[in-house]
C-alpha cells in the first residue's frame, strides 16, 4: 500500500507514504514510496492515493443478538427496556443469533472495524449453541471476534431484575463457559478469536457468581468483563441492595485489575477514575446508547487525563440502532466538547480511543489498534479525496468529524481483504443484511408463539407508528 496519508496513532503521521505487508503482519511503513520489491508473484500493490490509512478500529461492547430486536422500547430508561425487551429475548435461539450476529458484524466491518468484542449473556435453555453461531457468523465475516459469555443467575425472585426464566444456575454458568474457553480461546498473537468471562452486571448476577467467574477467568488466562455505573438506577439498587456504590462493589469482588474492562462507565466519581488509572482496568465507552436510553455522558475527557483505559463500543442494535463504529468516534467527541468545551477530546484522540484504546481493553495493544511494523496487518483504507470531502483539510477531521462516513476503500485483517470499494467481500452483502431482518422476523414469531412479548407490546405507542 503506498501513497496514502497514514495516521499510525502511535508515532508522527506521515501525509503520503507506505504500508508494506507480509502475511498477516505490517514489516515496514514510512515515507514516500513503498522500496522498490522483486516481481514475486502473489504481491498485490494497493493504490492508496487520496485515502487515509488507519488502524482498524476495534469496538470493545456490543450485544449482538439485539440486532434482530432494533426500534423497541424506544422511549424507555435502562430498567424499563431490559423489563420490556427481556421476555422477547427468551424466545431467540441458534438462528436468531447467527443472522443477528452476521448482519451485526459485516455492519461493523462496512464502518471500518477490524476487531468485535460481544457479550451474550442470555442463554434460554433448549436453543441451541448460540455462542457457536454467533462465532460461525464471525468467520464468515472474517473479523477478529472477542465473544464474552455471559450469564445471569439472579432473577427477580433473589431480588434481580431479569425474569427468572432468563437465569441460569451458578454451576451450569461456570461449567458452561469453562467449555466455551476450552473449545474456542485461542492464545496465540495472530488469533482472530478468544473468549473473555462475563457476568451480566450487579443486578442480575449474585456475588457468589462475580467472584466464582474472576476465578475461572484468572485460572483460564482469559479476561472479565461486565456492566458497570451505566445509569443512577444501577447505583440506587447497589447501595440499597449491596452497600455499596458500583466501583466499591467490583472492589470488594476481586474485580478490579488490568485484565478487567467494563461496559459504559457514565457514573463514575473522581475517586472511582482514579481507582480504575491505578488498577489499570478499562472501560468501554458507549455514546450512542447512553444517549439512546438516557443514561448519560461519561467522563471521558477526564478518564483520559487521569490516565484511565477507555476504548469505544457500540452496544446492542436494540439500544442503539444501526449505529457504526467511524460513527461512535464522532458522537463521543461531540458528547465530549459539549459537556466539557471544545478542548475536551480532539480527532486524534477520538480516533485512538476507537483503535488502540480497544485494543487495551481486550489485551491486544501488542498486536493490534496502532500501524508498526510487527503488528498484525488490520488496516482500515478511508476514501478522503470525494468531491465533497477533499474540501476538508485535514484528512482525520473528515473522517472523524463528518457525519458521513468516508468511503471505505479497503479493510484489511491480517492483510486479508474484508471490504472494498465500500462492499462487503467475504459474504455477500445484501444477502447477510436480508439474513439479519429475518432473524428479527423469527424472533418476533418465536416470541409471539411462546406467549412472550411481541413487536407491537413494546413498541411505539399506538398513532406514532
Amino acid at each position: 500500500m503506498e501513497n496514502a496519508y497514514i495516521a499510525p496513532v502511535t508515532g508522527e503521521e506521515i501525509p503520503r507514504g507506505y504500508i508494506r505487508i507480509d502475511g498477516d503482519r505490517i514489516t515496514a511503513l514510512g515515507p514516500g514510496p513503498a522500496p522498490a520489491m522483486s516481481a514475486t508473484q502473489g504481491v498485490e500493490w494497493i493504490d492508496g492515493s487520496g485515502c487515509l490509512a488507519t488502524p482498524g478500529l476495534v469496538n470493545t461492547h456490543h450485544h449482538l443478538y439485539q440486532w434482530a430486536s432494533q426500534g423497541l422500547a424506544q422511549d424507555a430508561a435502562l430498567f424499563d427496556w431490559l423489563v420490556a425487551l427481556y421476555p422477547v429475548w427468551a424466545a431467540m435461539d441458534a438462528e436468531v443469533v447467527h443472522g443477528a450476529a452476521g448482519a451485526g458484524l459485516g455492519f461493523l466491518a462496512l464502518s471500518g472495524c477490524t476487531t468485535s468484542s460481544d457479550h451474550h449473556y442470555v442463554f434460554p435453555k433448549g436453543r441451541g449453541d448460540l455462542l457457536a453461531a454467533e462465532i460461525e457468523a464471525a468467520r464468515e465475516v472474517g473479523v477478529r471476534f472477542h465473544p464474552a459469555r455471559g450469564s445471569m443467575d439472579r432473577g427477580r425472585s433473589a431480588g434481580g431484575l431479569p425474569p427468572d426464566s432468563v437465569v441460569e444456575r451458578l454451576d451450569d454458568i461456570l461449567t458452561a463457559t469453562a467449555e466455551a474457553i476450552d473449545a474456542h480461546h485461542d492464545p496465540s498473537f495472530s488469533s482472530k478469536l478468544r473468549i473473555a468471562v462475563a457476568p451480566c452486571s450487579p443486578f442480575s448476577v449474585s456475588a457468589d457468581l462475580m467472584t466464582e467467574a474472576a476465578a475461572l477467568a484468572r485460572d483460564k488466562g482469559v479476561r472479565l468483563h461486565t456492566h458497570l455505573a451505566e445509569t443512577l438506577d444501577e447505583e440506587e439498587h447497589c447501595l440499597a441492595q449491596l452497600g455499596l456504590r458500583p466501583v466499591g462493589y467490583l472492589e470488594r469482588l476481586g474485580w478490579l485489575g488490568p485484565d478487567v474492562w467494563v461496559a459504559h462507565a457514565v457514573h463514575l466519581g473522581d475517586a472511582d477514575i482514579d481507582v480504575f488509572a491505578q488498577t489499570g482496568t478499562g472501560s468501554a465507552h458507549c455514546p450512542s446508547s447512553n444517549g439512546r436510553l438516557g443514561a448519560g455522558v461519561a467522563r471521558v475527557a477526564e478518564m483520559l487525563r487521569r490516565g484511565a483505559v477507555v476504548g469505544l463500543g457500540v452496544d446492542g442494535s436494540a439500544s442503539a440502532e444501526l449505529t457504526s463504529m467511524s460513527g461512535e468516534m464522532r458522537q463521543a467527541l461531540l458528547l465530549q466538547r459539549a459537556r466539557y468545551g471544545p478542548a475536551a477530546l480532539t480527532t486524534r484522540q477520538a480516533l485512538e480511543i476507537a483503535t488502540l484504546g480497544g485494543a487495551r481493553n481486550l489485551g491486544r495493544e501488542a498486536e493490534i489498534g496502532s500501524l508498526e511494523p510487527g503488528k498484525l496487518a488490520d488496516v482500515a483504507l478511508w476514501r478522503t479525496d470525494t468531491p465533497f470531502a477533499s474540501a476538508v483539510a485535514d484528512p482525520v477531521a473528515a473522517l472523524v468529524l463528518g457525519a458521513r462516513q468516508p468511503p471505505l476503500a479497503r479493510l484489511l485483517v491480517g492483510g486479508e481483504t474484508i471490504v472494498a470499494d465500500d462492499e462487503l467481500r467475504t459474504v455477500a452483502q445484501d444477502e447477510l443484511g436480508r439474513t439479519g431482518g429475518a432473524a428479527h422476523r423469527r424472533l418476533m414469531r418465536l416470541a409471539g408463539e411462546q406467549g412472550l412479548a411481541t413487536a407491537g407490546e413494546v413498541g411505539p405507542p399506538p398513532g406514532q407508528m
